[in-house]
């Protein structure tokens, strides 16, 4: 036993103090260097100091705050939420911590998350940022459409001058197939930002689906002024608008050259041949339905069709035939012979 038991506590309280001391000197010193750097913008240098100040003060709200800035600074944003959540836990009612979690929460995909952190913001009256339009797009993108337009709503309250608003409300509307209801957000939302192609576009597709083709090329033919790539999809949707409205002088050549790219495509060759029957060309339409059943021998709606076309160039009897011949592939077919309907109900 030891003769003075109560000096070795004495020195040994003392040497603990004096550590804790040192780790807390060590951890400011590295967390001063992390600032200086982050100041500097040298963003891999800073991680690395606070990642030394947290090995000397674990956990340090400043410090987590700090070394998640930096990381958010560098795009990395999975990293960046997990200091906040962090420093969360050691200060949860810190507001650049609320705030942050908030924003992380919404660039990670963490919708449920990024609305409690929003509406925490809202609560405490903290930042000036759209806060309803982050919970109305985080709403929207849970399926919860009823609450993300009950926000958008909010949201436009707050700012009538911001763009995604109306936007985020028109998709909502797409998605509940209420298609006109939609046109009008669109319409708004452009009006806000009217060089964005892409909405220009998806306007185009709103108006299609109402149906109202002389809208829809109306926006087509501006998304492609606005830049938007005339890709397959684009030229197909454009040319089945100005078919509908009986331009085949301008949608059959979009058609074609979308035929192209995909000259096996059956469902596209067919979509070409009505348009050359209800153009009256028929010689065309013939061609174009033989090359179906060059891939498909057993099609009888282009069968079918190409006996149509024979007896609106006047030779019936083949025609007749033909039809026969597809009647007799699909007896479904009996019935558009006797109301002279083609595939379709056209």
């Amino acid at each position: 036993m030891s003769k003075y038991p109560l000096l070795w506590l004495l020195i040994g309280s003392v040497a603990s103090t004096s550590a804790l001391a040192q780790n807390a000197d060590s951890a400011t010193f590295y967390h001063q260097k992390g600032v200086a750097e982050q100041q500097a913008r040298r963003y891999r240098e800073a991680e690395k100091q606070f990642a030394k100040s947290d090995q000397f003060g674990a956990d340090n709200t400043a410090n987590l705050i700090e070394w998640g800035n930096v990381l958010v600074a560098q795009n990395r944003y999975m990293e960046a939420r997990e200091k906040f959540l962090k420093a969360e836990v050691k200060d949860p009612n810190n507001p650049v911590v609320i705030e942050n979690l908030a924003t992380l929460n919404l660039n990670v995909r963490k919708w449920a998350d990024a609305i409690k952190y929003a509406q925490k913001m809202q609560e405490k009256k903290l930042g000036t940022k759209p806060l309803n339009f982050v919970i109305a797009k985080a709403y929207y993108e849970l399926d919860n459409y009823g609450e993300a337009l009950k926000y958008c709503e909010r949201a436009f309250r707050d700012d009538s001058t911001l763009a995604e608003v109306p936007y985020i409300a028109g998709r909502c509307f797409v998605e509940m197939n209420n298609y006109k209801r939609a046109e009008g957000c669109y319409q708004q939302a452009i009006a806000r930002n009217p060089n964005n192609a892409n909405w220009i576009f998806e306007a185009g597709m709103v108006a299609y689906s109402i149906p109202d083709d002389k809208k829809a090329v109306y926006w087509f033919e501006m998304a492609g002024e606005k830049g938007y790539k005339r890709t397959d999809v684009y030229l197909e949707n454009l040319a089945n608008a100005y078919l509908n409205l009986k331009q085949y002088d301008k949608g059959l050549p979009l058609l074609k050259a979308v035929l192209e790219h995909r000259p096996q495509d059956a469902e596209l060759l067919y979509n070409v041949g009505d348009a050359y029957y209800h153009n009256k060309q028929y010689q065309e339409a013939i061609d174009t339905w033989d090359q179906i059943l060059v891939v498909d021998k057993k099609n009888s709606n282009a069968l079918y069709m190409i006996g149509m076309a024979y007896q609106k160039k006047g030779d019936k009897a083949k025609g007749e035939q033909l039809c026969t011949q597809a009647i007799a592939m699909d007896p479904s077919l009996k019935d558009l012979k006797q109301e002279r309907k083609m595939p379709g109900g056209r």
